[in-house]
C-alpha cells in the first residue's frame, strides 16, 4: 500500500540525507593504527560502536579505498586510540593524508609504543589504546564492517576528565561535555 505524504510541519526543515550521520554520530572520533611490519599506519576513524561488554566486541567501517583496509584485512589486528582534544590537528591531519604516502607518525609528531597482544602499535599521547583482533569479516565485503575484540586495554590514569572529540561532518566537531550521574542499575 503506497504511503500518503504526510504534511511537512511548518516549524521543520527537511535535512539532505547525506548529513544524517551527523545526527546519529556513533562516539568520540578514534585513531586507528595498523601494521604491516615494518610500517605501521594511524588512519583516523568516526564509525565504531560498541556490540558487547564482556569481552568487548566493537564494530567499525574502515573503507576499501584507505590504506589501514588492506593493513586490517591482512593482519587481523589493530588499536583503536582514542585522543583528547588537544590532539584535533594531528586528527585531522591524520584523516587527510593517506599512510601509503606518508609516516604518519612522523609527520604529525605521534609515538608509536609496542601494544601487548597485537603488532600494531599504541599512540603514546592518546588517553586511552584499546588492542583489538578481527573476530568476524562476514560484512567486510558488502559494508566495510569489521568486527573487532578487544584483548587488551589501556588508560592514562593522568587524564581526569578526557574531552573526546566527535564528529559533526565538514570539518566541525564538537567536544565531549559535561558529565551528569543518574541513578542506574548498570554497574
Amino acid at each position: 500500500m503506497p504511503r500518503t505524504r504526510a504534511a511537512t510541519p511548518s516549524t521543520r526543515k527537511i535535512l539532505p540525507l547525506a548529513k544524517v550521520y551527523a545526527l546519529l554520530e556513533p562516539g568520540p572520533v578514534v585513531l586507528l593504527t595498523t601494521a604491516d611490519q615494518p610500517h605501521a599506519n594511524i588512519m583516523t576513524l568516526s564509525w565504531q560502536t560498541m556490540l558487547e561488554f564482556e569481552p568487548p566486541q566493537i564494530a567499525c567501517v574502515v573503507s576499501n579505498g584507505n590504506h589501514s583496509f588492506q593493513q586490517l584485512q591482512a593482519s587481523g589486528e589493530c588499536v583503536i586510540n582514542i585522543p583528547t582534544a588537544d590532539l584535533a590537528e594531528q586528527v585531522v591531519g591524520c584523516g587527510n593524508c593517506s599512510g601509503a604516502k606518508v609516516d604518519k607518525f612522523a609527520r604529525f609528531g605521534l609515538t608509536a609504543i609496542p601494544a601487548a597482544q597485537v603488532a600494531a602499535p599504541l599512540i603514546k599521547e592518546c588517553y586511552a589504546n584499546l588492542e583489538c583482533r578481527v573476530i568476524d569479516t562476514r560484512l567486510v565485503s558488502d559494508y566495510c564492517l569489521f568486527i573487532l575484540q578487544v584483548v587488551n586495554a589501556w588508560i592514562d590514569p593522568s587524564v581526569q576528565q578526557p574531552q573526546t572529540l566527535h564528529h559533526c561532518g565538514n570539518g566541525e566537531f564538537m567536544l565531549a561535555g559535561e558529565r551528569i550521574k543518574l541513578k542506574s542499575k548498570m554497574k
